[in-house]
């Protein structure tokens, strides 16, 4: 997901929206022939994401700036840890800084709380998966995140997979096909290759669900005593995934019902920026 091509498609109109006309204070204070040295630092623990859209912040800023990225996606790190250094025309380093850590902070803030709950999990064999629950733009920065921390991707989008809500079980009941006969149809349609995934709300929806075949059953809000029902219920007739209700409090308990994924949409619409710093020294021209 995290092209090349995305990279800089993003990173791109982001920096065009920050300077649309350029950098007015560093063309007005700094000299051109400046250089400029930057670390990026860690002002607190977590887990990195982002190195390769952090140096294309400054890269597309200006081909001359060189970034030497020390912390690879996924690394755990402590206060005081240098994660990338930045070197070359001090403008540039100063018009880029933003755009870059703004980058840097989100996605390592969406990979240290995916690593807590994967931490919160550990030993169960259960997945933690996002949603589609992401900043708008910022999907594949965001997924690639979730990666860096331990977690899954569930559907990319809405072209990836079909997965039959409560909204959509509700139209197919109006018309008045079962549930059963309505997906069994839908698979003849679907390339062989599609996953299924169909959500439920009650333990009684899941027999007429399961009898369609399909891949993946989740179970939405449900109790934790429903869900060590329904994963009984399910038998291993298709994956099970828990949503609903996910915190960092609840997600253990849920994990221990048997369930095999646990999507979560705090990971990306609740995850705070982590606190990086780029710590900059300007050199004379």
């Amino acid at each position: 997901m995290l092209s090349p091509a995305v990279i800089e498609t993003t990173v791109r109109a982001a920096l065009a929206e920050d300077a649309p006309w350029g950098d007015l204070t560093s063309e007005a204070l700094i000299p051109a022939s400046a250089t400029a040295t930057a670390e990026l630092v860690a002002r607190e623990s977590g887990v990195f994401s982002g190195g390769e859209v952090f140096a294309a912040a400054f890269t597309l800023t200006d081909a001359r700036v060189a970034v030497d990225v020390r912390a690879a996606d996924g690394t755990r790190f402590a206060p005081g840890d240098v994660l990338a250094v930045v070197t070359g025309p001090a403008r540039a380093v100063l018009t880029a800084e933003r755009i870059g850590l703004n980058f840097a902070q989100r996605m390592s803030g969406v990979a240290t709380l995916t690593a807590r709950y994967v931490d919160a999990v550990a030993g169960t064999g259960v997945r933690i998966a996002d949603t589609r629950k992401t900043t708008p733009g910022l999907r594949a920065f965001e997924r690639h995140a979730v990666r860096s921390g331990g977690g899954a991707n569930h559907r990319y989008s809405l072209s990836d997979a079909v997965m039959a809500k409560d909204n959509h079980l509700a139209v197919l009941v109006r018309s008045g096909m079962s549930v059963t006969d309505a997906l069994r149809d839908a698979k003849t349609r679907l390339p062989h290759t599609t996953h299924l995934e169909v959500e439920v709300d009650r333990l009684d929806q899941i027999e007429a669900v399961l009898a369609a075949g399909i891949g993946t059953i989740m179970l939405d809000n449900f109790s934790l005593a429903d869900l060590r029902t329904g994963v009984a219920q399910v038998a291993g007739r298709a994956t099970v995934e828990a949503s609903g209700g996910v915190s960092l409090d609840t997600v253990r308990a849920i994990a221990e019902t048997g369930v095999d994924v646990i999507s979560v949409g705090a990971l990306t619409h609740s995850a705070r920026a982590l606190d990086l710093g780029l710590d900059v020294r300007i050199d004379e021209a």
